[in-house]
């Protein structure tokens, strides 16, 4: 029997982890289950953290905890999915083709910026969005301290008021002046479509991080989209120009494009829908988790956000369920009550809400550290030791707060 696992992010990891958990529990050896990650490359992008400098730096590897589990590394990326013959299309590193059979399928792909066809924002836009945009945003804000200070060199538009925009534009100001000395006097402008920033955090916590916005110096266009980009900066819906040197787009997310390859339903994220095992009704022994999944989180209607914390829980569940239909041993359904927002603020510190009406339970500093040990401990994989990777993997405790 083989498991397949498409993914290597928060979700694929963890969802290699729980099969190769109930694997062993079951008492059954990695010859009879075969548990196979298929990546481009054995490597956690630690994705939350890509807003921050030296994003080179922000990758875990995953080939030593895969060993300890024994979860066989594929390497290549998955270019199609035939549901019907259960065969997976890979294109590997050196161009060639390829496919792997499976018994059972877990779609772990997780998502993309969604870029419009903006004119202009393909050209002259960078993102945080995947590694190589992280760090090409990087070598691009070193190269300013080789320009002239004028025409919006020291200026950066961000596009989007989000979790992403709002974290990209508080961290920008102390990056500029660790480039460009600490004279240096950077202009961050959050531009959003909305009529208030952080529209999915609500009225308790939005004073808090406007406050913030202002004490780090970074202003807000509000009601206002990007209409064009171009090599003198973004001109707005309203007509206004910004001159800028640098223009990153954080507005929005879809489930990446393989989900596609899936005959069945997905919603206005191209996330495949599930039942509450994280099948993908209607398409025998496809398990979809993570950000290509709509699951729901509870009976009262939430459902799990494109987010690292939902991932690493909803990846073990659905790597648990895949391997216990293969076994023959109850599924367990995915469910996942506590909810909390750890957002990065800059210079300004961070907040910290718990519950789905992000209740505000601490602020400045205080979620600054919490914030740190979320990023630097909590989302990295387990130490590659067989016993503790296997029990980081429980679905009942992954992402417990």
């Amino acid at each position: 029997m083989r498991l397949v696992i498409i993914g290597a992010g928060f979700a694929g990891m963890y969802a290699a982890l729980s099969a190769a958990r109930l694997r062993d529990i079951q008492g059954v050896s990695p010859e009879e289950l075969e548990i196979a990650l298929v990546a481009p490359e054995p490597t956690l992008v630690v994705r939350p953290r890509l807003y921050e400098r030296k994003p080179e730096t922000l990758t875990a590897p995953l080939q030593d905890v895969l060993d300890a589990i024994d979860v066989v590394f594929v390497q290549g990326s998955a270019e199609a999915i035939d549901t019907k013959s259960r065969m997976v299309q890979l294109a590997t590193k050196k161009g060639t083709r390829k496919t792997l059979s499976y018994d059972r399928l877990v779609v772990a792909t997780g998502s993309r910026l969604f870029r419009p066809n903006i004119p202009g924002l393909a050209e002259h836009g960078f993102s945080v969005d995947q590694l190589e945009d992280a760090i090409a945003l990087d070598r691009h804000l070193h190269a300013l301290a080789d320009r002239p200070a004028r025409n919006g060199r020291d200026t950066v538009v961000v596009a989007g008021g989000g979790f992403t925009g709002i974290e990209a534009a508080t961290e920008m100001p102390a990056r500029l002046r660790a480039i460009l000395g600490k004279d240096a006097n950077p202009r961050v402008v959050i531009v959003d479509r909305n009529s208030a920033i952080a529209p999915d955090m609500g009225a308790g916590p939005r004073p808090v991080i406007e406050d913030a916005l202002r004490k780090v110096g970074v202003e807000t266009r509000l009601g206002a989209g990007v209409a064009s980009l171009d090599a003198s900066g973004v001109t707005l819906s309203n007509g206004e120009h910004i001159e800028a040197e640098t223009v990153i787009w954080a507005a929005g997310i879809r489930a990446a494009p393989l989900t596609q390859q899936v005959p069945a339903e997905r919603d206005n994220f191209g996330r495949l829908l599930v039942d509450r095992d994280l099948r993908v009704p209607g398409i025998a022994g496809v398990f979809a988790t993570g950000d290509a999944a709509r699951a729901a989180c509870d009976d009262a209607g939430n459902y799990a956000l494109m987010s690292c914390q939902h991932a690493t829980r909803m990846g073990a569940f659905a790597g648990n369920n895949a391997a216990a239909e293969l076994l023959g041993v109850p599924t367990k359904p995915y469910h996942q009550k506590a909810y909390v927002t750890c957002l990065d603020l800059g210079e300004a510190g961070a907040i910290f809400t718990r519950g789905w009406e992000r209740k505000l339970e601490m602020v400045g500093e205080v979620a600054k550290k919490t914030k740190r040990e979320i990023n630097t401990a909590w989302i990295y994989p387990p130490r590659p030791e067989r016993a503790a990777a296997l029990a980081s993997a429980d679905p009942e405790h992954v992402t417990e707060v």
